[in-house]
């Protein structure tokens, strides 16, 4: 490895840095497009096995990472998202084991149709190339982005938010280390050394090509940089302004238990709930005991004039409320006339993440799914879900709002373009 790619932070010419960066990467996914899977395999078991060995090391950094947050006075949700725990690291590990088990999509021929006259012709799933994800806060997606990369055959720079660069900087020594024993070259999975802002300016002009998509993961302000400044194709990433609307037929029990877990689980995920949508009809029998569960579950309400009636804990909710992604213990709260009233307010207000139903109607619930345009969009079950490992993808990039190409949860599959094979025997055109 040169001395360029050992800078950290002290970078004099980073932009010969980061050509330099891709250029590695761009070598690396032409090997990786042709690796077989039981090599991309081999790589993955040992990048957990690296994983669990050096856990030790990874939370040193962690702890490090974390203090600095503290002494800079962020938010107890943003300490959530960066803080790893044992449990965590062994959920990479676990993570990164599932991806090793899920099919590999490289060379899957998915459609195949025959031409009258007499060619054959093939669509086969092949890699997007070298994929630049750009995150804030949470280091494990430095272990997600990284392998979901390598399975689906890309080549991926990292680069992470300023907060966890040690984390990641420990992390990413694990998934080098796999790649290494593997077989595969390590800049296969290259995380930028230094915490220079300018280096994400270089990343969306694209690297002189050596870039072919960018997924952006932190919030609103990194997204919208994004996809202001992107030279390539972005996986959007918008923020999750998700919603629960409470039917009238909805199941108290049910409601309560969705309601706290959606939003109260792990508030600084992108699939947290923030908004809570309760129908008039159920509102005597189901406001209450809803505001008062989450009031006495510590978190803030922010309600309409009928929900501000049901406790006198609850604050007055304005304008700005209805589009906010809290991710923090704290949620808005409406009463609406009724699922059109509710869809209506979700398209006016969401952001196309995750937004879900509590109904036993099953009418309402077949208008809500069809109706509310959003990636991922749940009945009786809670937001929370939003997340590639619950979809049975090992793991995700990012949960992609947009509608070209990836939506949902971007796993191994979304991470593959197609092309066209034909099969002939001498044909020419007239």
């Amino acid at each position: 490895m040169t001395a360029s790619l050992k800078a950290i932070d002290g970078s004099t010419d980073l932009p010969a840095l980061m050509n330099d960066l891709a250029m590695r990467a761009r070598a690396a996914a032409r090997v990786l497009s042709l690796a077989p899977t039981e090599q991309k395999n081999r790589a993955l078991d040992l990048m957990a096995q690296a994983i669990r060995a050096n856990a030790a090391t990874i939370l040193a950094a962690n702890t490090e990472d974390v203090a600095e947050a503290k002494a800079a006075g962020t938010t107890t949700a943003f300490l959530d998202r960066l803080t790893l725990t044992p449990a965590r690291v062994e959920g990479m590990a676990e993570g990164i084991e599932a991806v090793g088990a899920i099919a590999d999509p490289v060379g899957i021929v998915t459609e195949s149709w025959q031409r009258p006259n007499g060619m054959t012709i093939e669509r086969v799933r092949v890699p997007l190339g070298v994929i630049a994800v750009i995150f804030e806060s949470r280091p494990n997606v430095a272990a997600d982005a990284g392998v979901l990369c390598l399975k689906s055959g890309n080549a991926v720079i990292l680069r992470g938010g300023s907060d966890s660069f040690r984390s990641c900087r420990a992390i990413h020594d694990c998934l080098t280390q796999g790649l290494r024993e593997a077989g595969l070259p390590e800049a296969a999975i290259t995380l930028v050394p230094t915490r220079d802002r300018a280096a994400v300016g270089l990343l969306l002009s694209g690297l002189n090509g050596g870039v072919d998509v960018i997924v952006p993961r932190g919030g609103k302000s990194l997204v919208a940089r994004v996809e202001a400044e992107a030279r390539v194709p972005v996986f959007a990433h918008l923020e999750g302004v998700n919603h629960v609307y409470i039917d009238a037929a909805a199941k108290l029990d049910m409601a309560k238990s969705i309601v706290l877990n959606a939003k109260m689980r792990r508030t600084g995920v992108c699939g947290a709930a923030e908004t809570l949508l309760v129908d008039r009809a159920a509102a005597p029998s189901t406001l209450k005991p809803l505001v008062e569960m989450l009031l006495d579950a510590g978190c803030e309400v922010r309600g309409d004039a009928d929900v501000q009636q049901t406790d006198a804990r609850v604050k007055p909710a304005n304008d700005d409320d209805w589009d906010a992604e809290y991710l923090d213990a704290i949620i808005a709260a409406k009463v609406v006339d009724g699922v059109d009233q509710a869809i209506a307010h979700i398209h006016d207000h969401g952001s196309h993440h995750t937004d879900a139903i509590v109904t036993e109607n099953t009418a309402a619930a077949e208008k809500f799914l069809n109706e509310v345009d959003s990636a991922i969009v749940l009945h009786n079950a809670s937001t929370q879900f939003a997340d590639g490992g619950e979809f049975g993808f090992g793991a995700e990039i990012g949960i992609a709002t947009g509608k070209f190409h990836a939506r949902g949860p971007v796993g191994v599959d979304q991470l593959t373009s197609f092309k066209y094979r034909i099969h002939g025997s001498g044909q020419t055109r007239p």
